[in-house]
């Protein structure tokens, strides 16, 4: 059996089992609010604050953020489009989803590209940010497989992604400052 088949299959098997905890209302609601508000909401709502509660030398980062995910969503665009990968909801049958998925396709996650991505950027400036988005990020990350959005392949490329975005900003501002 070739590796990547072994790959797929142990995917589509983590996939499962993590989509078990979507049969329990309370976990499945949990997850679906999680998601939400990790489509942005509270990731917008961090970067228009940030500079309210940090002063006005936080808008620097909170720039950094909004041009990290700009550029961050053009790639996963393109990846997306590009690998065509059915969300695990639609390619099989056992596999229950309780949220509608944004997109048709599944790899990368978006949603935790951008949660990893903007927690790397705020937490090397603002630290202690980090007990509130740390375990947010973390989350985000599960829901996606909880909620039979994606594999765990797509939920790790995503926060690879997301983490070298992240360091290749504070890195470019650092050689920029």
């Amino acid at each position: 059996m070739r590796l990547l088949d072994r790959l797929t299959r142990a995917d589509q098997r983590t996939t499962v089992l993590f989509n078990r905890i979507n049969h329990c209302r309370i976990p499945a609601r949990l997850f679906a609010v999680v998601s939400r508000l990790g489509n942005g909401v509270l990731w917008y709502c961090i970067i228009l604050a940030l500079p309210l509660v940090e002063g006005v030398v936080a808008v620097r980062v909170s720039l950094q953020m909004v041009a990290v995910g700009l550029v961050s969503y053009l790639l996963y665009r393109w990846l997306k489009r590009s690998t065509g990968r059915a969300r695990p909801c639609q390619a099989h049958d056992g596999v229950l989803h309780s949220v509608a998925p944004l997109d048709e396709f599944s790899f990368p996650s978006g949603h935790t590209m951008h949660a990893v991505a903007f927690t790397i950027i705020l937490l090397a400036s603002y630290p202690t940010w980090g007990l509130a988005v740390a375990p947010f990020t973390v989350l985000v990350a599960l829901s996606r497989m909880v909620l039979g959005l994606h594999y765990p392949s797509d939920v790790i490329a995503g926060a690879l992604i997301g983490a070298l975005m992240a360091t290749f900003s504070i890195v470019l501002m650092g050689a920029v400052q």
